[in-house]
């Protein structure tokens, strides 16, 4: 049969709801996604229809799906050019092509296991996204998502904005505090927000939302208040270190108290806090992925306060190229040592040797142990991409040197909501 003759079922991203979150491409296991700084695509030559990019979306925008000729299925070079979607074929217009509209596969979640990405060497690699929990904790509360979506943003006031690492730095990370006034906009610590920068693009289109976790408690960074914070890192250089201009960051970086934002959400259903007493916290991040981390440590502090929660362990790896650039610092310093946990890595002190999250992590191997082992502990990363290789291995070491199989570990750890991974 020639491909003419062959209908397929091609896997599109609807770039009108898309928030860029990189979310899809982080865990496609064949490396189907793609990205340029205006669309993200879904290579039809290589998409196998195994689903693993759909339950993390946040906003519904990988759920969409074309009955094509699989000759005329659309390129990644046309698809980076699109600002919606075209409309589907009707079946009709595909009988009229000698098509069966029943005749296209039907996409299928597939399982996919720890060594199934190859390198280019052809070498199975370590595939960390694979553990990563799609379902919150069972305890979790409930999360209300996409209230407000592209064509209907709400509002919000910027009430506060100010530097969160020491003065000086070069990498500024800001702490800014919105309020909704009586707008609803209900969240819990883990979700996100995307923010609509204001202008347009270098082709005169309007600029599109950039994702951002939530810093602070489920009542608000000040409690009682409509409210919520945002971690933001002013970007003037991309993960290569070459020179470039954040639209949306610096943008953020620059508000001023009183000055109107327009953004949509909230997202995130599965990177959420357990509520029962008792249960442990592991954190790992590194720089602005601390945002949903300060807020569960937050709400755990309140919690504390009231006298009527048992909370369980709270432990946090934070990591950044220095202490003076790592956020909330002097805050961190500051909590009660039989309350949380801390230990930092920094991988450019002078003179010191590089020391990573991970190297951090494999010195609390005991504790790390003794806590993979409890069902009720939930381990949450956030953070550069780059890390989160590095991290889940360091668990599998620690598990596989303790005599625990990690297959059926991890394993338990996805299907329990026990391992969360949201990195960028």
């Amino acid at each position: 049969m020639s491909t003419e003759a062959v209908l397929i079922q091609q896997h599109l991203i609807d770039p009108e709801i898309c928030i860029r979150c990189n979310t899809c491409e982080s865990v496609c296991p064949v490396g189907a996604i793609t990205h340029d700084s205006r669309n993200y695509v879904v290579d039809a030559e290589k998409c196998n229809l195994c689903m693993a990019c759909v339950p993390p979306c946040p906003t519904g925008s990988i759920d969409n799906w074309r009955s094509m000729p699989k000759a005329k299925a659309y390129s990644t070079e046309e698809q980076l050019t699109w600002d919606d979607l075209p409309a589907a074929l009707d079946d009709a217009e595909l009988q009229a092509m000698g098509l069966d509209p029943t005749a296209a596969s039907t996409p299928t979640s597939v399982p996919t296991q720890a060594a199934d990405t190859l390198s280019s060497s052809g070498e199975a690699v370590f595939n960390s996204s694979a553990y990563g929990a799609t379902l919150p904790p069972w305890s979790a509360a409930h999360a209300y998502t996409n209230l407000y979506g592209p064509k209907t943003p709400t509002q919000a006031t910027v009430v506060g904005n100010f530097k969160v690492n020491e003065a000086g730095t070069t990498n500024e990370t800001h702490h800014i505090v919105i309020d909704f006034g009586s707008m609803p906009f209900p969240v819990l610590e883990g979700q996100s927000v995307a923010i609509v920068p204001p202008g347009v693009d270098a082709s005169g289109k309007p600029h599109h939302a950039r994702q951002y976790s939530i810093a602070s408690p489920r009542n608000g960074e000040r409690a009682g208040y409509n409210n919520v914070s945002l971690t933001v890192k002013r970007v003037i250089e991309d993960h290569e270190g070459k020179p470039v201009h954040g639209v949306c960051s610096n943008y953020l970086c620059d508000v001023k108290v009183g000055d109107a934002i327009q953004l949509i959400g909230p997202f995130g259903s599965s990177f959420l806090m357990p509520n029962h007493p008792k249960s442990n916290i592991v954190m790992i991040c590194t720089g602005t992925g601390s945002a949903p981390m300060r807020g569960m440590t937050e709400w755990r502090r309140r919690l504390r306060q009231t006298g009527k929660f048992e909370g369980g362990k709270l432990i946090l790896f934070f990591g950044a190229r220095t202490q003076e650039e790592l956020p909330y610092f002097g805050p961190l310093q500051k909590l009660p040592k039989d309350f949380i946990d801390i230990n930092f890595a920094f991988s450019r002190t002078p003179g010191q040797p590089k020391r990573y999250v991970q190297d951090a992590m494999r010195e609390r191997a005991a504790d790390l142990v003794a806590l993979l082992k409890d069902p009720n502990t939930y381990f949450y990363v956030c953070g550069l991409k780059s890390m989160e290789s590095g991290v889940v291995l360091a668990l599998h070491d620690v598990a596989t040197q303790a005599g625990l199989d990690w297959e059926t570990l991890g394993s338990a750890l996805k299907k329990e909501g026990r391992l969360h991974l949201e990195t960028y």
